[in-house]
C-alpha cells in the first residue's frame, strides 16, 4: 500500500494527539492541529523520490548479500536441512507462531484499555490477528494495521483517536520489547559467543547497554511525565509506568518467541540462543528501517552476515520455515477471514 493512498482515513488514524482514554471529561479535538509545516513543492518531490528509492536500494543490497552468502548452496542441501527438522520441530514452530500472535492480541487488549475503548476480549484478539498478519506481510505496519483497525473496530464505536492510540501502543510495545531483548543478548552474552558473530565485542556491548538504557529510560519517562510529549509538530500522551512495564514484558516474550522460530529450525547447538537473539534484533531493525514488506531479503541478509559461522544450508531452510509459519500461513488465514467478514457485513 502506497503512503499517498487512502490519505483521509490513514492520516486521520496517525495524526491524532492524546488517546481518548486520557481525555476524560473533555471531547477529542475536532481538528488535531498536528500537521507538519508545509514544505515547498520541490522539497516534497525530492523527499518522495528518496523515500521510494531507499527501499529499492536496500532490497538490491540485501539480494547481493544473500547471493554472496548462499550462491554455493544447492536445493538438495536445503532439502536435507528441512528433512532434518522432523515433525516435532515443525509442530513446535507452528505452536510458537500461534503463541506469538496470541501475545500480539494481549498487547492489543492492553492498548484498547489504555485508549479508553470498550471492546470484548475475543473481537480484540480477532482484530489483532487480522491487522498484524496482513500488516506484517504487506509492510508499512502502522499505516496498514491502523487502517484495518479503523474499519474493524468501527462497529464497536471505536473512534479514530482511539485507533491511533492503540496502534501506536502496539508499535511501541514491539519496539521496547525488541530493544530490551536484543540489548540483553548483545550486552550479556559471553565474549566467546559474541566472537562467533560478525559484531565486534566493544560494539556489541555498547549497543546492548544503550538499548537497555533506552528502554529503562522510556519507563522512567512514563513514570515521571504526565503531560503529552511533543516532537516534530505532533504530541502523544504517554502510558503509565505500569502499562510501559507491561509493554516491555509482553514485547520481550513476543520477540523472543519470534526469534525462537528460526533458532529452533537450526541444527541443535549451531548458535546459542542468546547470541542468536542479538543478531535477530539487529536484523529485525534493519528490516523495519528498509520498509521492504516483511523486511524480505534485508532481514535474512542481515542475519546471514552477522552469523558467518552458521551452516548456510540450515540457515536458508530456517528462513524458509520462518516465512512460511510466521508470514505466509497467517496471511492466508487472515485474508480468508477478512474476505468472509467483508461478505457478511455487506449482506447485513
Amino acid at each position: 500500500m502506497e503512503p499517498d493512498r487512502d490519505s483521509g482515513e490513514i492520516q486521520a488514524v496517525l495524526n491524532v494527539s492524546d488517546p481518548p482514554g486520557k481525555l476524560a471529561g473533555r471531547s477529542a479535538p475536532a481538528e488535531p492541529g498536528l500537521e507538519a509545516p508545509a514544505a515547498d513543492g520541490g522539497g516534497r518531490r525530492v523527499r518522495r523520490w528518496v523515500l521510494r528509492l531507499v527501499p529499492l536500494v536496500l532490497l538490491i543490497a540485501a539480494g547481493w548479500v544473500l547471493w554472496r552468502e548462499f550462491r554455493h548452496l544447492s536445493l538438495a542441501d536445503v532439502g536435507t536441512a528441512i528433512a532434518a527438522w522432523g515433525y516435532g520441530r515443525i509442530v513446535a514452530v507452528m505452536g510458537l507462531a500461534a503463541f506469538s500472535f496470541f501475545l500480539m492480541g494481549v498487547v492489543e487488549w492492553l492498548g484498547v484499555r489504555w485508549a479508553g475503548a470498550r471492546v470484548p476480549w475475543w473481537p480484540v484478539i480477532g482484530v489483532s490477528f487480522l491487522a498484524n498478519a496482513i500488516a506484517h506481510a504487506v509492510g508499512a505496519n502502522l499505516l496498514v494495521s491502523g487502517a484495518l483497525r479503523a474499519r474493524l473496530y468501527d462497529r464497536y464505536g471505536v473512534n479514530l483517536a482511539q485507533v491511533a492510540a492503540m496502534t501506536l501502543f502496539g508499535g511501541m510495545s514491539f519496539a521496547v520489547g525488541l530493544g530490551m531483548l536484543g540489548g540483553c543478548g548483545l550486552a550479556l552474552s559471553p565474549a566467546r559467543q559474541i566472537a562467533a558473530t560478525a559484531i565486534p565485542l566493544v560494539l556489541a556491548r555498547g549497543v546492548g547497554w544503550a538499548l537497555i538504557a533506552a528502554v529503562l529510560g522510556y519507563v522512567l519517562l512514563c513514570a515521571l511525565r504526565r503531560a503529552p510529549v511533543h516532537a516534530f509538530g505532533r504530541s502523544l500522551a504517554l502510558p503509565s509506568a505500569g502499562d510501559a512495564a507491561a509493554q516491555i514484558v509482553v514485547g520481550v516474550v513476543d520477540n523472543g518467541v519470534a526469534a525462537a522460530i528460526i533458532w529452533l529450525l537450526l541444527p541443535p547447538g549451531e548458535v546459542p540462543y542468546q547470541t542468536f537473539v542479538g543478531a535477530y534484533a539487529v536484523a529485525a531493525v534493519a528490516g523495519l528501517v528498509s520498509t521492504v514488506p516483511g523486511g524480505a531479503g534485508v532481514f535474512e541478509g542481515s542475519i546471514s552476515a552477522l552469523l558467518p559461522q552458521a551452516d548456510f544450508a540450515a540457515l536458508a531452510a530456517a528462513f524458509l520455515g520462518y516465512r512460511l509459519s510466521y508470514y505466509l500461513l497467517p496471511l492466508i488465514v487472515a485474508g480468508l477471514a477478512l474476505a468472509v467478514h467483508t461478505v457478511r457485513t455487506r449482506g447485513r
